[in-house]
């Protein structure tokens, strides 16, 4: 069997002849930015044979000479009967050998809001009992007594047991003479037992939460037993080959094979995921008792296998909102297969279950008398607006544009990545920094909306977003009636190709922006109150925490408002995901707050498309929104402000 041997890192990974690389580079935890799904049209996955010999076929996307000097799309190369080393540029890929740790993030959201030891109650609880041995005659199953010593301790509830556990029963009791950790799921009027284990277990306790996004997913491991949070790891939502957003993925769930294949691209991304921290944590899949899943409506659709058809259709009506009491394995999740699949409430079609947890990160989930916003800024853009007397929702649809998708050469926050751009005014060339100071490979979200506030404040663009052809640039190249601004030339990129940006792809930016302003504006003229009127504005998403707030209101996507104001937030549904894992007090929280949050559907509402048109230019084609951005543009360019 050929040894593939990648290089810095050194793993070495057994292959047959025939396997693909890109396979062989996730067994060994190497992961790869590329959006295409495997059809080499990205080249997002480019690394290089160092030696040996291996089967490709990168033309169309590499010429010839990048492949005569060994680079390769791993995506479109299988193995042959040779060893071979391969290249992994620094630049390009990151090992996923160790993950991060919460604090940072719980450092973004009020710390009272986060539990603490004091008030941890988890979902899902270890108990030590001492279940009394069998006596003769006494008329008592093993399980008989198992549950009246569970309601001893517990209190008078049904005790549910699923086979599996039934079946460990008997020898588990006699092994350490009665002295069993049980593994609990209280619910309201039942307790669940998920796991038996002889003797004192119960530091051994921990539970995941998951955020499903769209473009991607992300998953915490939780230490249950101490309320901490030990590990992130995040990818790609495999489902992006089938369609970038929600509505074209809909579309592609036509079929019942076609919906399959939907379910098992995101339960293999969220079970790689959960293979990738566990192993780095050396945890065992059967100590994860408990799991926090949020998403969108139609990504829990998909998850659980439900027609998401009627979610497009008028009237838009799920399936359903709330999910019932379902286990790993009913799911397909690789954890204990009896642990409880906790999925957060959604509101509406398009308002889901990853608003409801990121808003117990904000004052929204606490009885302040002041409005706030909150901003969800991914593939679609949420909000919500209210106080301790009303929530208002709504949804839209922005594009995956800000996490890196549908941009050629965009990608999400990862080492290489261009995360701000500065444009020389004389030369109108760029000047970038990127993630890990490595050389660039692409751009991601904040980098992109960094790049176009500098072209707008240069010059380089017009509010509309077309590029200056008078102007003599030599980034932006011509051909016919298209254009483009080259961020890095070819020989200073670690693609060996130039990061570019085109027109087309600059005007779905603006588009996406103009889609989470204008929801913005909607939300708040539906209750004749202004941006003024807001105390605080919750910016959540992916990219949230890293967001330029400046250039975020030069180019539109954010109301001009005074920046402490904003509060950011970053991944709030994983974070919120979280502390409902940790609390059984967050979990009511978050129930409350679905239940009396008000869903505004803006396909039905006839203003919508005026706001979204209005919005189509940088930063708006109403200057008196953006004053300050009014302001800036004229002292860049030095007109002289009208009295």
């Amino acid at each position: 069997m050929p040894i593939i041997t990648f290089q810095p890192s050194g793993k070495q990974i057994k292959a047959r002849a025939g396997d693909d690389l890109i396979t062989l580079l996730k067994k060994a935890e190497i992961e790869l930015d590329y959006q295409c799904g495997g059809k080499g049209t990205c080249g997002k996955c480019v690394v290089k044979i160092q030696s040996g010999k291996v089967d490709s076929d990168s033309f169309g996307k590499l010429s010839r000479e990048e492949i005569s000097d060994g680079y390769i799309c791993a995506c479109r190369t299988k193995i042959t009967d040779q060893d071979a080393v391969v290249r992994i540029p620094n630049q390009v890929a990151y090992v996923n050998d160790s993950v991060s740790d919460i604090s940072d993030d719980v450092k973004l959201i009020q710390q009272d809001l986060f539990p603490t030891h004091i008030d941890y109650n988890p979902l899902a609880v270890k108990w030590l009992i001492q279940v009394p041995l069998p006596k003769s005659q006494d008329g008592l199953s093993d399980i008989d007594r198992l549950t009246r010593q569970i309601q001893a301790d517990w209190g008078p509830k049904r005790v549910i047991y699923p086979l599996s556990v039934i079946r460990k029963a008997a020898d588990i009791i006699r092994q350490e003479s009665g002295a069993i950790t049980i593994i609990l799921i209280r619910e309201p009027e039942d307790y669940h037992v998920v796991g038996l284990e002889p003797g004192d277990t119960t530091e051994k306790l921990f539970g995941i939460a998951v955020d499903i996004g769209t473009t991607t997913v992300a998953v915490q491991l939780s230490n249950l037993s101490q309320a901490k949070t030990i590990g992130t790891s995040t990818a790609y939502n495999a489902q992006i080959k089938c369609g970038l957003d929600i509505i074209s993925r809909i579309n592609y769930a036509n079929r019942p094979e076609r919906l399959e294949e939907l379910r098992q691209l995101i339960l293999g991304t969220i079970n790689h995921l959960i293979e990738q921290i566990i192993t780095t944590r050396r945890v065992g899949k059967m100590e994860i008792s408990n799991a926090v899943l949020s998403g969108n409506t139609t990504m829990i659709h998909l998850l659980l296998g439900l027609k998401p058809e009627y979610i497009r259709l008028e009237p838009y009506t799920p399936t359903l909102l709330s999910v019932p009491y379902v286990t790993a394995h009913d799911v397909g999740i690789d954890i204990n297969p009896d642990a409880w699949l906790y999925f957060s409430p959604c509101v509406g079609s398009y308002v889901g279950g990853d608003i409801t947890a990121g808003l117990l990160c904000t004052d929204l989930a606490t009885d302040s008398e002041e409005i706030n916003l909150y901003i969800d800024i991914g593939t679609n853009g949420e909000i919500v607006l209210g106080n301790k007397e009303f929530l208002v929702s709504c949804a839209c649809s922005a594009g995956p544009a800000f996490e890196g998708g549908g941009i050629e050469d965009g990608m999400r926050a990862a080492i290489g990545a261009i995360d701000k751009v500065e444009i020389d005014r004389e030369s109108g060339e760029a000047r970038y920094s990127t993630i890990g100071n490595a050389k660039p490979v692409g751009i991601c979200g904040t980098g992109i909306i960094s790049l176009l506030a500098n072209l707008l404040l240069t010059g380089c663009i017009d509010p509309a977003g077309r590029l200056n052809r008078e102007r003599k640039n030599p980034a932006i190249t011509v051909s016919g009636k298209k254009a483009m601004y080259t961020i890095v030339p070819a020989d200073q990129s670690g693609t060996s190709g130039a990061i570019k940006i085109s027109e087309i792809e600059i005007e779905n930016i603006i588009r996406a922006k103009a889609a989470i302003y204008s929801a913005c504006c909607l939300i708040t003229k539906q209750l004749e109150i202004s941006f003024d009127d807001v105390s605080n504005i919750y910016i959540a998403g992916g990219f949230g925490r890293f967001l330029d707030l400046n250039n975020a209101k030069i180019i539109g996507l954010i109301p001009d408002q005074p920046l402490d104001k904003f509060r950011y937030i970053g991944n709030a549904s994983l974070i919120g995901s979280s502390m409902i894992l940790i609390s059984q007090d967050f979990r009511e929280k978050q129930i409350r707050l679905a239940n009396r949050m008000t869903y505004i559907d803006l396909s039905t509402d006839s203003s919508y498309m005026d706001q979204y048109t209005a919005a189509l230019f940088m930063p708006h084609t109403d200057h008196s929104l953006f004053p300050s951005v009014d302001e800036l543009i004229k002292e860049t360019n030095k007109i002289p402000s009208e009295k």
